[in-house]
């Protein structure tokens, strides 16, 4: 373990300067952006879809710093905004979420007593409270999975130092594994390990961009130097791939995304053989959420100074949408989406949010979490006797 130890704060005179020296004159702070409105708009049949399928959709979107809740709220789609430092990762369950940002991994927890008072006051069926950071510095942590037995361990894919890692109170990260070609711990992203799939509570599949061992290697293979990887033996069950994202297990088999290419894959992980389920999707697809036969896939736009040498994609740029598309596996097509107009140009994670159909996730913007409390029930009558018996 390593540690470092500072000094305590002392008053110090600047040198040259006398005490009676006057300070000087204050640094006026840069003027805040002016804030962008937010223009969505949906096809006819994504409200309807959330409602059949009892859920909520959450996005997460780093160029923009929000956090966005999808809903369904009498017959029209509510979108809930909340502001995090560059979130990326989800897990999200009926009772928690977790969100990863740039420096911290924020858990939430549901109080769904609570839920009946938030204003409007009988709508929501979820309040998720924020309840615990841990602080892990800027690992640039992408996908986030609960696995272990009790799915009660959180999983991070740590992009920044090449590895899959899990976090303990006492240190920043803890490192579980890395891939073969990846010979030393080293906060340099030799690969961009992006994508994580759980199966049967354990670490099972990662999507990284490249089989690369040094600083930012992966950057000169971004066309097809991607693969699907198996944990923890790390046998390549799929490579030369453009940019592929978010591995999930879903029926008994693994889907991905190959980002550059605008594609949704079903792969059999003992052969590799791999077929495309959906192709032509508008965006650089990153972001997967299967819930029976339909999958949620975010799409991004490429920013024009995105170096993109070879990307398929790249080549229609200026046609990309920003949003998430609904493809019905079934088909293979998409049967709805959600596209963002204005204000949010790229999606990193998108999670579904079971039986949850209007809920609140509380952020930090207004002083509501200030004054909103979650206790344990009362003791039964009786036991506080009871304590004081056996402590006598």
């Amino acid at each position: 373990m390593t540690a470092l130890a500072f000094a305590p704060a002392t008053e110090m005179e600047t040198p040259g300067a006398t005490p009676t020296s006057p300070p000087p004159p204050p640094v006026e702070p840069p003027p805040r952006p002016e804030p962008v409105a937010f223009n969505f708009t949906h096809t006819d049949g994504f409200t309807p879809l959330l409602r059949q399928l009892g859920v909520s959709l959450l996005v997460t979107t780093y160029q923009a710093n929000k956090l966005l809740v999808l809903r369904e709220q009498a017959g029209a789609l509510s979108i809930l905004v909340r502001s995090f430092d560059r979130p990326m990762g989800l897990a999200a369950d009926a009772r928690r979420i977790a969100l990863g940002t740039r420096d911290q991994v924020w858990t939430f927890r549901n109080a769904p007593d609570i839920a009946p008072q938030v204003e409007p006051r009988g709508a929501h069926d979820g309040c998720f409270l924020p309840r615990a950071s841990h602080v892990t510095g800027d690992i640039g942590v992408h996908e986030i999975a609960w696995a272990g037995d009790g799915l009660d361990e959180l999983w991070l894919v740590n992009t920044r130092f090449s590895c899959l890692c899990t976090l303990r109170e006492e240190y920043s990260f803890v490192p579980r594994w890395r891939p073969p070609f990846i010979t030393e711990l080293a906060a340099e992203d030799r690969c961009h390990l992006n994508g994580l799939a759980i199966v049967d509570g354990r670490p099972r599949y990662v999507t990284a961009l490249g089989p690369t061992n040094t600083r930012g290697g992966w950057r000169a293979s971004k066309a097809r130097g991607g693969l699907v990887m198996s944990v923890p033996d790390g046998r390549v069950i799929a490579d030369r791939l453009c940019m592929p994202h978010s591995p999930r297990w879903h029926r008994n088999g693994l889907w991905f995304l190959e980002s550059g290419a605008g594609r949704l894959y079903r792969i059999d992980p003992t052969s590799g053989v791999h077929r495309v389920v959906t192709s032509g999707l508008d965006g650089f697809a990153r972001g997967l959420a299967i819930v029976g036969h339909y999958a949620f896939i975010g799409l991004s736009k490429i920013r024009r100074t995105s170096a993109m040498d070879g990307v398929p994609l790249a080549e229609r740029r200026n046609e990309l949408k920003c949003g998430v598309a609904v493809v019905d596996l079934r088909v293979g097509r998409v049967v709805a989406a959600v596209d963002f107009e204005t204000a949010v140009e790229e999606v990193f994670d998108v999670q579904i949010l079971p039986g949850q159909r209007f809920p609140e996730v509380l952020g930090f913007q207004k002083d509501t979490v200030q004054h909103t409390f979650v206790i344990p029930p009362p003791p039964p009558i009786g036991a506080a006797n009871t304590k004081e018996r056996i402590s006598s």
